[in-house]
């Protein structure tokens, strides 16, 4: 059996037969690395009675705020009885110093369905379909910012109290962390966006890196559904609007110059995806919260992912992050330095 960067097979299967007896067959458990989240490593593992997903911090570097297992597993499992589609999850797993991953991970079920990242996946779905899906994906958006995080047992799962300037301080850290060379407009822009922090409105559970290819996607061609939101990992409590900004961003980011050799989307208008701008009312909607304006949460998305590619950039140079397209995403760090800029 071929080595699984990351992950102990061998270990994993015993480990599943110990813990997880009901969900244990006869046959040794294998893995892939799969597609969907660029920074948390994510396997997909057969060999049990049912499809795994089992999540793991990248190979080095690890930022424990970025990164955080239990944080991402607390919420799916928090939101398991909400509205909101999203994995069961079966377990988490300390493994620091241990044999399978030698970091904390968990498991959970495998959803049905795939993600779409790419144009060529949209021949497989109708217009109207695309178009409903969108719609149905923005308001799964407002229903996760309806829900009360005390009900479902998340009232302490973050501060909302400063959200919007610990945000800053906590990527200006995450920037620090990931220097390899010089980035001025990113600067620029960080001290930009810390000139004028909107006021907070409204406070909610926040996913932190909300977008289409963090969706699975299930269904015939005419009436696709979401079937799981996935990668948690920066989920908190803070100002909602944060999620409609990064949301903007990736939605248009094949606009970026390089922008879609670098993050890969699905969206495209001329298979039926609508706008931003109807997405927008859509939330707004079916939320029943009229929007401000969405320029500085939009720029604060732009700064943020390039902080995250920037770290994404390090990591690869050090050789430290497996799976295809990393040698490109550090590209992507000038261009959304100067999007944020443009729109700020």
């Amino acid at each position: 059996m071929p080595e699984i960067p990351g992950l102990d097979t061998t270990a994993l299967t015993a480990w599943l037969a110990s813990t997880h007896p009901r969900l244990a067959t006869s046959d040794a458990l294998d893995a892939e690395v799969i597609a969907g989240g660029r920074s948390n490593l994510t396997y997909a593992v057969s060999g049990a009675r049912i499809p795994l997903i089992l999540r793991r911090p990248p190979l080095g570097h690890v930022l424990s705020s970025a990164h955080d297992m239990g944080r991402e597993h607390r919420v799916i499992s928090a939101l398991a009885s909400s509205a909101i589609p999203v994995p069961a999850a079966i377990d988490l797993v300390d493994d620091i110093g241990g044999a399978i991953t030698g970091t904390p991970f968990f498991v959970m079920e495998r959803a049905p369905g795939r993600v779409l990242s790419s144009k060529a996946q949209n021949a497989d779905y109708s217009a109207t379909g695309l178009h409903t899906l969108s719609i149905r994906l923005v308001q799964h958006l407002a229903d996760l910012h309806a829900v009360d995080p005390a009900h479902v047992g998340l009232a302490d799962f973050g501060r909302p109290d400063g959200y919007l300037s610990r945000q800053l301080s906590t990527w200006r850290r995450q920037l620090d962390a990931s220097r390899s060379r010089e980035t001025p407009n990113l600067d620029r822009l960080q001290a930009s966006l810390a000139e004028d922090l909107p006021e907070t409105r409204h406070t909610g559970i926040v996913h932190g890196d909300y977008r289409l290819d963090n969706a699975l996607v299930d269904g015939p061609a005419d009436h696709p559904h979401i079937s799981a939101i996935l990668d948690w990992e920066m989920a908190t409590l803070g100002d909602p609007l944060v999620d409609l900004g990064i949301f903007a961003l990736y939605w248009d980011i094949a606009d970026l110059p390089g922008g879609d050799g670098a993050v890969p989307s699905a969206v495209d208008p001329a298979a039926g995806y609508p706008g931003f701008d109807e997405l927008a009312d859509a939330y707004a909607a079916h939320s029943g919260r009229t929007l401000p304006d969405l320029d500085w949460y939009r720029a604060f998305a732009a700064y943020k992912l390039a902080v995250i590619l920037e770290g994404i950039h390090f990591r690869f140079r050090a050789g430290e992050t497996v799976g295809a397209g990393f040698d490109r995403m550090g590209g992507l760090v000038e261009p959304l330095a100067q999007k944020g800029l443009q729109v700020h």
